[in-house]
């Protein structure tokens, strides 16, 4: 047997020997197994009822966002600015803006914006690669904020909100530095 084929018995295997490991010392310690797995499922139904108004408010603000064109517009300003101030060979990065102004909002949606930018420019060019290390350096914030927060009831996200945003800068600006670094830009 070679050593890939070991790894993907043993990936293969992992996730339902780790569910038998629960049982087994569930059993030995004589929990009452059913009961404890019927009483959970019941909360988090209750969880995810919940939550639904907090999604369904950030899908439609999703949906009207995207729908509007704004990425086009601000993408437009961005590159008059840089071109003013002489960062006009780095306007390229421009076209990873969608990914940017996305993975905030929605990991599915950003997840459509990196294969649209692998449609276009191919997964192993500047953009590709780029686009890649931006998706693995920023969160999903508003998604996390939503589901997180509406859990537990809290309202009021200010504070928590800024810092995952300016996280989420610092990552997606350190993604575009990273892709210029690593693979050069440039068409």
């Amino acid at each position: 047997m070679t050593s890939t084929e070991i790894l993907e018995a043993v990936s293969q295997w992992a996730i339902p020997a780790l569910i038998l490991l629960i049982i087994v010392v569930a059993a030995r310690k004589k929990v009452p197994m059913y009961e404890s797995f019927v009483t959970g499922a019941k909360e988090g139904f209750n969880v995810a009822v919940m939550i639904i108004p907090y999604l369904v408010a950030m899908l439609f603000a999703i949906k009207v966002f995207v729908a509007s064109g704004i990425f086009d517009d601000i993408k437009y300003g961005l590159a008059m600015v840089m071109n003013s101030v002489g960062l006009g060979a780095y306007t390229e990065s421009l076209d990873l803006l969608p990914l940017a102004m996305t993975k905030p909002l929605t990991g599915g949606g950003a997840r459509a914006v990196m294969l649209e930018i692998f449609d276009l420019h191919g997964p192993d060019s500047f953009l590709g690669k780029t686009a890649s290390i931006m998706m693995g350096s920023s969160e999903t914030t508003f998604y996390i904020l939503t589901v997180y927060f509406g859990a537990v009831g809290v309202k009021k996200v200010r504070h928590t909100l800024l810092a995952c945003l300016c996280a989420d800068a610092a990552g997606i600006g350190t993604a575009v530095v990273l892709g210029y670094l690593l693979y050069g830009g440039g068409k």
